[in-house]
């Protein structure tokens, strides 16, 4: 959420920021609504003033002056009532419009559409070429019974799956050893709740505009309409983690606040018919460890921040040896409240071609703002803090990638050193009999 004084003060470039993230925001209706709310307030505080002061002086008044000032206070309070009513009922479009606001962007934000548009920064590492038929994720998941799309499928739908035996002991693996790193880089471990209300959903800038990726839970009783239960499944920790301050303040010293919250997510994908229906690329349930991060309201603070997230990611892919680019995300590509993101994108043989793996967001203080997260800096000030995320690591996409790229001409995959000791000191997975 911005403040609403930048909204004002800084019309023009909301209006260019909305235009370039491919918002829409009424502006006009805002400021508008703003102008009408501000001279409710003055009037009904006027009113309230005067109704406050007359009664002061009733009680020093007698008879007929008394119940004539009565009977003018009366008239005032009705007044002060329909006053009243009526800036609420302004304030309440006006908090909707407040939260479909765009969040400010930075300078090095590309200009663009959509992910086409997104900008390579550089590059690690070379993808593998390969002396024999190299096979694609399923059909070595298949080959060496790790991965089940077809039972998935038949259990819970579309874009559904089973890891199964070394399969899922690998994406356990491959979580435990990025929980493991960012632990010793002073990151606090959270096991979040997968479960959270609408008020964190919102918080977090998912709400408005996101409700049809977001899995709602209700109620439903035989012969009777489902009843909303007001909880969703979070498609991030991102949502519980940065929630977790909310209705805080906090101390300039605590900052800044390192959280890794390893959780399952669950994403309906609306919209995404027909679009990467091919093995785990794109499917509705995954496991993440998500870099959290609340710093103090500094711009360059934040960016020190990002980078550090940043880097942090693509350390567990060198330390997996996985070939990988990063990109700075065009605006049109960016969330709401988004100031400056950097998306990983591995490389998959299958595809051949890089594929998305990691994100990592700067928002400023505009989810500080939705959750009311604040911090006394050193003069005794109250400031919202800044938040920063980042997907350290998500399976069972980065499965994809691992298993083309360490697969062998006999079928087996060499398991990552790093990743042994997760393993039971194993080195490969090869088929059961």
């Amino acid at each position: 959420m911005l403040d609403p004084a930048i909204i004002i003060e800084q019309s023009d470039l909301i209006r260019e920021t909305a235009r370039k993230k491919g918002l829409s925001f009424d502006l006009d209706r805002f400021i508008e609504l703003d102008t009408k709310r501000r001279k409710l307030q003055v009037e009904a505080d006027k009113l309230r003033s005067q109704k406050n002061e007359a009664n002061g002086k009733i009680a020093k008044m007698e008879g007929e002056e008394r119940q004539a000032v009565i009977a003018e206070m009366k008239l005032v309070a009705d007044q002060e009532k329909t006053l009243s009513e009526d800036l609420r009922e302004v304030e309440k479009e006006w908090k909707i419009l407040l939260l479909q606001a765009p969040g400010l962007m930075s300078d090095k934000t590309p200009e663009g559409k959509d992910d086409g548009d997104n900008v390579e920064l550089y590059t690690w590492g070379k993808p593998r070429s390969f002396e024999f038929e190299a096979k694609d994720h399923v059909q070595l998941g298949l080959d060496l019974d790790i991965i089940d799309i077809e039972r998935g499928v038949k259990i819970a739908g579309s874009r559904n799956y089973f890891l199964k035996g070394d399969g899922a002991l690998l994406e356990l693996a491959i979580l435990n050893y990025t929980l493991q790193k960012l632990v010793a880089k002073g990151f606090t471990a959270f096991l979040p709740p997968m479960l959270v209300k609408h008020e964190a959903m919102l918080g977090t800038g998912y709400f408005p505009g996101g409700e049809d990726q977001a899995y709602a839970l209700g109620v439903q009783r035989p012969g009777e309409a489902i009843e909303s239960d007001d909880k969703y499944l979070i498609g991030t920790s991102e949502v519980s983690v940065a929630s977790y301050h909310k209705n805080e303040t906090l101390s300039e010293e605590e900052l800044p606040k390192l959280y890794a919250g390893y959780s399952y997510c669950f994403r309906r994908e609306a919209g995404t018919y027909g679009k990467d229906t091919h093995g785990l690329y794109r499917i509705h349930q995954f496991q993440k460890v998500e870099q959290v991060v609340l710093c103090k309201n500094d711009k360059e603070e934040s960016a020190k921040m990002h980078e550090f997230l940043l880097k942090n990611a693509e350390e567990v892919l060198q330390d997996l040896a996985l070939p990988y680019r990063v990109v700075a995300v065009c605006s049109g590509d960016m969330g709401q409240g988004q100031y400056y993101k950097n998306d990983i994108e591995t490389w998959m043989p299958s595809r051949g071609s890089y594929g998305e793996t990691h994100s990592c967001s700067t928002f400023l203080d505009f989810q500080a703002r939705r959750l009311n997260i604040k911090y006394k800096d050193a003069n005794g000030d109250k400031r919202f803090v800044h938040t920063l995320n980042n997907t350290c690591i998500a399976s069972p996409r980065i499965l994809i990638p691992l298993l083309e790229q360490y697969q062998n001409k006999d079928g087996s995959i060499t398991i990552p050193e790093v990743l042994q000791p997760y393993m039971g000191g194993k080195s490969k997975i090869t088929k059961t009999i």
